[in-house]
């Protein structure tokens, strides 16, 4: 892994999630097919740059797109 491949699977999450949904960890990794590694290090990127949010008052925990960033 290295910081080229993390953008890459970060664009990857992005794509899936561009259909104004929420999704849990165990869908994105199904729907994307990364490992955890791999699948924990894009959503990590992706929340670094404010491009997504999460429902921490879902049970499962939600992640969806964050389409006001600030920047």
């Amino acid at each position: 892994m290295n910081k080229d491949s993390i953008g890459t699977n970060a664009g990857i999450i992005w794509q899936i999630m561009d259909n104004h949904m929420s999704w849990n960890y165990a869908e994105l990794k199904e729907k994307s097919g990364l490992s955890d590694m791999d699948l924990c290090a894009a959503i990590g990127w992706l929340a670094r740059e404010n491009k997504i949010e999460f429902d921490d008052k879902s049970k499962d925990q939600r992640i969806y797109l964050n389409f006001n960033p600030y920047f």
